[in-house]
């Protein structure tokens, strides 16, 4: 009679073989336990360590810039510039020890050497042609065409003797630069160029806030436009109840100097149940309001003096499409004041931007717009600013059908 055969398993012969070759080994089998390994301790541990705080102006590769845009501010400077930032400590920026670099600066020194020296001639030719009698000149608009040619040269050398310094970039880009500065308002003018002016003219063009309000219009002038702390987008929608407190306008100019401008803010999308049609309504008018390259932002509230027509909340009734409320900076001429009083007397329904810009010869400089609709906290808004009408509701009449003809059918056959 044939002996059994008894088959190990692969573990089990490992195990067996393991025995043999080193007695002293002990397996140990571990029991049933209710506290965590060390390996999940130390994982559990990792997991809750606070995360560090990114610094916008030392962040140096994609993720962290990722990271530093959802949870502090946007990144600082082009990614180069804060790695030489951070692997450099504390070292001065203009002081950054690469030979490519400085040397670089001392060639960027000599052609602004050579720029200064032409800005000192140019100095000297203007101060000759101001001494110079009208008659020499060619007759008093001559030499005022000339003054005027010779004072542009002398700020575009202003500029090419600093566009290309790294520290002027720097500060730039750091928003430490002085608006005072031609070099300063040259770059937030080209900065504002490529991208937001776009943006705008896209708006304000496909909304057709021109030509239904002002014919044309090329804005030199940036207008930010805020109710509180919320900034709000060219042709973005806002809540009636957010537009119900006076807006907060930041008015840029790039051009040297302080001027007068008017702020007026149009509607000009109010039914009108008599004609069938739209016309226009006034929700702010203010004159005579300073501004200038280093001016701050301006609460219309706070205004007082200078207000002809205080802020009317915007509003649209149930029913009625989207109201393109415009908001426009007009240039009042060179050293003329308007007449406040005078201007009070002009009426809010019926508005006329246009009559209005020929009348007192206002240019305008900067725009923008926002939308509103009928929402929930409208009726709320008309309440409270004793408008009337909250109760109407505006609905689209069906077109009438076309009279039927029925045609011959011998024609058909």
């Amino acid at each position: 009679m044939a002996s059994p055969i008894y088959l190990l398993r692969p573990a089990s012969r490992c195990l067996r073989c393991l025995a043999l070759r080193s007695p002293g080994l002990m397996f140990t089998r571990r029991c049933l336990t209710t506290t965590p390994s060390r390996h999940s301790e130390g994982s559990l541990q990792s997991t809750t360590s606070p995360q560090v705080t990114l610094d916008p102006v030392l962040v140096s590769t994609h993720k962290q810039e990722k990271r530093s845009t959802k949870t502090v501010d946007r990144p600082i400077g082009s990614r180069r510039r804060r790695a030489a930032i951070k692997s450099t400590g504390s070292i001065p920026f203009e002081q950054l020890p690469y030979q490519c670099f400085q040397e670089a600066r001392k060639i960027l020194q000599a052609d602004r050497e050579e720029k200064i020296k032409q800005i000192e001639v140019e100095r000297k030719r203007i101060a000759k042609t101001q001494a110079q009698d009208v008659a020499s000149c060619g007759g008093a608009a001559s030499k005022k065409g000339r003054l005027i040619a010779m004072h542009k040269h002398l700020e575009h050398l202003k500029i090419l003797a600093d566009i290309n310094d790294p520290v002027i970039k720097k500060r730039f880009e750091d928003g430490e630069g002085d608006m005072n500065r031609p070099i300063y308002r040259y770059l937030a003018d080209r900065q504002w160029r490529s991208y937001r002016r776009r943006l705008l003219i896209q708006r304000i063009t496909q909304m057709h806030v021109v030509p239904d309000i002002v014919p044309f219009l090329d804005p030199t002038a940036e207008v930010t436009l805020a109710f509180g702390s919320r900034v709000v987008q060219p042709g973005e929608f806002v809540d009636s109840r957010v537009s119900e407190i006076p807006a907060r306008l930041r008015i840029q100019v790039f051009d040297k100097g302080e001027r007068l401008v008017t702020i007026v803010i149009v509607d000009p999308d109010v039914p009108n149940e008599a004609t069938d049609g739209f016309e226009y309504r006034c929700h702010f008018l203010a004159v005579n309001v300073p501004v200038s390259p280093t001016s701050k932002s301006i609460g219309l509230s706070r205004l007082g003096e200078q207000t002809a027509l205080t802020w009317l909340p915007p509003f649209a009734q149930m029913g009625s499409p989207y109201h393109r409320l415009s908001i426009f900076v007009l240039q009042q001429p060179q050293g003329a004041k308007l007449d406040v009083e005078a201007i009070k007397k002009v009426k809010r329904d019926g508005f006329n931007l246009r009559s209005f810009q020929d009348r007192y010869t206002l240019t305008p400089v900067g725009v923008n717009m926002f939308r509103s609709q009928w929402d929930e906290g409208t009726d709320g808004v008309m309440e409270r600013a004793g408008m009337e009408g909250a109760d109407i509701e505006f609905q689209r009449k069906k077109p009438e059908k076309l009279p039927y003809k029925k045609k011959d059918g011998a024609r058909y056959r």
